[in-house]
């Protein structure tokens, strides 16, 4: 149950009321944005709620217990500060939100209804998705480490401890030809081929792009993408190739001198070895010990 002012309960209980909804992000980096479904702009708590962004809530429901409760907002790409070049950056990622139902006559009139983090985001035709997660599905993310064969670590994070600014794993690329998910580019002649692949490439307005494969084409490069860009890419664009990972310990001895840092278990028994019988050379060595 919510506690409502005076005034506010006494407007809604006058039964003609101008409500409006209200959303603020606070980014990572400490930058609040404000939005709203009001044709005003609405002003509280140092923030403006800009109207211009065309956003929309679906139904909200809120459950008891420790269940996740999940909201979408959708909207479109016409807000200054809803960049497209930012979302696919990820700067809006895992963002907090706070989703407040304001009488627009009076903003000192207000209830914050819900409270919780930014989840996926999806782009189409300059609108886009988002999903707003209850604070409950913090509680859903797993802990600890997973014993596999592949590395567990992000490529430059503090456990890789790789600086992906050292001069042999960074180059600065130009653009000389696009397809729908394949990038072709000059200025990479002095890497081998497949050195990119898992890599990223980031562009000028700092949008980022995750590559698939890296292949050589004539005294070009041909840089395979993850999924087709949502932003336009130009011919002559400047991008800063990164190279990638596939999470091996071979990999991760050999490209990046780096097996000290190794995250994996790469001797650890897999399925195949728990679920082999007994061999030839097995049987033969334990009649042996029998005979013994």
């Amino acid at each position: 149950m919510r506690d409502l002012s005076a005034d506010f309960q006494a407007h809604l209980n006058s039964g003609i009321t101008s409500l409006c909804s209200c959303w603020r992000l606070t980014l990572k980096n400490g930058e609040r944005l404000g939005f709203t479904d009001h044709d005003v702009d609405v002003v509280f708590d140092g923030t403006t709620f800009e109207a211009q962004a065309g956003m929309t809530a679906s139904e909200s429901e809120t459950s008891q217990g420790l269940s996740v409760d999940n909201v979408e907002v959708a909207g479109a790409l016409n807000s200054t500060r809803l960049d497209e070049a930012r979302l696919h950056a990820g700067d809006y990622d895992h963002a907090d939100i706070e989703i407040w139902r304001v009488n627009w006559n009076d903003p000192t009139q207000r209830v914050l209804e819900r409270k919780g983090h930014l989840g996926e985001i999806t782009l189409a035709d300059q609108s886009f998705t988002a999903e707003l997660r209850g604070l409950a599905h913090v509680l859903d993310q797993e802990r600890g480490r997973v014993y596999q064969h592949t590395c567990d670590a992000t490529l430059g994070d503090v456990q890789c401890g790789v600086d992906l600014e050292a001069a042999h794993l960074k180059a600065t690329a130009i653009v000389v030809a696009k397809t729908e998910n394949t990038i072709i580019v000059s200025g990479l002649m002095n890497f081998p081929e497949h050195w990119f692949a898992r890599g990223t490439l980031t562009f000028a307005s700092g949008a980022k792009l995750s590559l698939l494969q890296h292949r050589k084409f004539g005294t070009l490069d041909r840089l395979e993408l993850w999924e087709t860009p949502r932003f336009s890419v130009g011919v002559g664009d400047t991008i800063v190739a990164r190279a990638g990972c596939d999470k091996t310990f071979t990999t991760c001895r050999t490209k990046f001198l780096n097996a000290s840092n190794f995250r994996g278990f790469p001797h650890l028994p897999g399925n195949d070895f728990v679920m082999r019988g007994a061999g030839a050379g097995d049987t033969a060595r334990d009649g042996a010990k029998q005979e013994r």
